[in-house]
């Protein structure tokens, strides 16, 4: 495995750091900018058709005052006002993920973290390890091991838990968050035994005698969460703060919470007042759109008081519903209109009925709650945009609280060509994350054969429809770095470069429509484009610095650029040290 491409491109983004001035790394030596900004010697990619280059900004309080030359600037002075001189930086607009699993990240800090681990065996290590460390009887919980490149690629069972946790409850989840690994000791807690059926929305995977074997699939890992002690208050604001810094670090000013799956149903809303109470005592910066995991209590309860729009100084809004349809493409939960290739007696499933969601749906519309739903499979999708067709059909322009809903599909994975252009008839948005395409490719065409990745991962085919793609990460189930996902985005090969049969490299984007995509378009996802998203007059200053133009350079050299200043509502919030 050659890892040449990397290392030139981190060679060459450590010179490029060296180069910038003194006062830029100064900058970490003040925490407020309220008497203003002037940003001089620094190249700005705006997203302004009128003005798309500049080199020069001054901000004035929380927004932007003047985009234009050295000379544009001169007049930003006054008390309080700083220059910093970039030294040639990159300025865009802030950068948002817009499929973020905020409390999951911090919590994968805390936890177990099982990325990249290269065996089943490497697995089993780190979790003996972890049981060192533990009392007899308290929860190992972890996350992100994946089997696509072990020896063999299979799922692992209870069996190789069992073996260094004998009296220890285990759950590790897999990266896509739709599969699960328990022990024997987590299994007869839950009470799943060669009886148990599977729940609706789940698999109970089962040993050739019929006994579950361990992997859970799904809403089948429910039947065990339920089980895991619930954290303390002090630790639920510790894993938001941890999320928090390493998103600024990474020069991201806003996420958009895809919400908290597998938890309690108003496990969304305990989260929201953390992270008021974090606003409050000024201990957090970052930007959340934050939806509530539905259907159950959380979304009743935003149904019925309606939206929370920009909380904490424009920091926080909830105002979205999340809904899984299906699973994943890798646990075969996806939900596909042929059989997988690989295993022709699945189809995948569906996780919710239709008379669940579509009372759900209709009371969105009446209320102003945007609706984002999972779809992965070309089913999925298709079906998806069906209950969003009928749902617009029974609720008229007239009796909605907002004309155009901008609801949204996540993921849009796998999509059947034909139902494309039913995204803009509908005024659907594609909220996709371009870093599962690098990761899936290399198990997707056992999945679905040849033909059905035609329409996988088909970024460019919606632009050139002219549908805005908000883009993310779904972090933790990717890494959720900004350079990754803009890399996958316009190389669509893996990070050391390659590709293989099924990759369809035509639709890879062009390097502007990859930085709308986690700039202008989510912030026309969140109802925000007129303040948010662009670098313009008047506009809030969240902005990205980044040590290269990722415009101009080799693709390689992305993946090791990075955010050396974060600025929020006109405040730097991060800096190189």
């Amino acid at each position: 495995m050659s890892r040449t491409p990397v290392r030139a491109a981190r060679r060459a983004a450590a010179r490029l750091l060296l180069l910038l001035p003194a006062a830029l790394c100064a900058v970490a030596a003040y925490a407020t900018d309220a008497g203003g900004l002037r940003l001089v010697n620094a190249n700005v990619h705006t997203l302004d058709p009128a003005r798309p280059h500049a080199e020069s900004l001054c901000i004035r309080g929380p927004r932007i005052e003047t985009v234009g030359s050295l000379e544009d600037t001169r007049t930003c002075t006054g008390a309080g006002v700083r220059t910093i001189d970039l030294g040639g930086a990159t300025v865009v607009p802030g950068w948002t993920d817009a499929h973020y699993h905020l409390a999951s990240v911090g919590w994968r800090e805390m936890r177990l973290n099982l990325e990249g681990t290269p065996s089943a065996a490497a697995v089993a290590q780190a979790v003996a390890q972890r049981v060192a460390k533990a009392s007899p009887g308290e929860w190992i919980i972890g996350r992100g091991w994946i089997e696509t490149h072990w020896k063999p690629a299979v799922f692992p069972t209870r069996e190789l838990l069992d073996q260094v946790a004998p009296a220890n409850p285990v759950i590790l989840e897999r990266a896509d968050g739709h599969a699960s690994l328990v022990n024997s000791a987590a299994l007869k807690i839950a009470g799943i035994a060669r009886s148990t059926p599977d729940p609706q929305g789940g698999r109970i995977l089962r040993d050739a005698g019929g006994a579950p074997n361990g992997m859970l699939i799904d809403r089948a890992a429910d039947l065990v969460t339920v089980h895991v002690p619930a954290p303390t208050r002090a630790q639920e604001l510790r894993a938001l703060e941890l999320a928090g810094e390493r998103s600024l670090r990474l020069g991201l000013t806003m996420i958009h919470d895809a919400g908290r799956t597998g938890e309690s149903e108003l496990a969304d809303w305990e989260e929201i007042e953390r992270l008021r109470e974090l606003y409050r005592g000024g201990r957090y910066k970052l930007r959340v759109y934050k939806s509530v995991v539905g259907p159950g209590a959380g979304a009743a309860r935003l149904l019925r008081e309606g939206p929370v729009l920009d909380e904490a100084g424009g920091r926080l809004t909830v105002r979205a519903i999340k809904l899984q349809i299906d699973g994943a493409l890798g646990s075969r939960g996806a939900a596909l209109l042929e059989p997988y290739s690989d295993e022709p007696g699945t189809r995948g499933l569906f996780r919710l009925t239709d008379a669940v969601v579509e009372p759900l749906l209709d009371d969105a519309l009446r209320r102003g709650i945007q609706m984002e739903i999972h779809a992965i499979g070309d089913h999925a999708n298709r079906h998806t945009l069906d209950l969003y067709q009928r749902a617009f059909a029974r609720v008229p322009v007239s009796a909605r609280a907002v004309a155009k809903p901008r609801w949204r599909i996540e993921h849009a994975q796998v999509v059947h060509p034909r139902d494309r252009e039913r995204f803009v008839a509908l005024e659907v948005i594609p909220s996709m994350q371009p870093s599962h395409a690098i990761g899936d490719l290399y198990f997707a065409p056992s999945r679905l054969g040849m033909g059905r990745l035609e329409g996988a991962y088909s970024w460019r085919s919606f632009v050139q429809l002219g549908l805005p793609i908000a883009g993310g990460s779904d972090a933790p189930v990717e890494r959720g770095e900004p350079m990754i996902e803009y890399y996958a985005a316009v190389a669509r090969k893996d990070l050391e470069g390659r590709s293989g049969a099924g990759w369809h490299p035509e639709q890879a984007l062009e390097r502007l429509d990859a930085l709308r995509m986690f700039t202008i378009w989510p912030a026309y996802a969140a109802f925000a484009e007129d303040r948010r998203g662009s670098i313009q007059k008047g506009k809030l200053a969240d902005l990205t610095v980044l040590s290269a133009d990722i415009l101009k350079i080799p693709a390689p050299q992305i993946l090791t650029t990075r955010a050396v200043m974060t600025i929020i509502d006109g405040e730097v919030v991060h800096s190189v040290p």
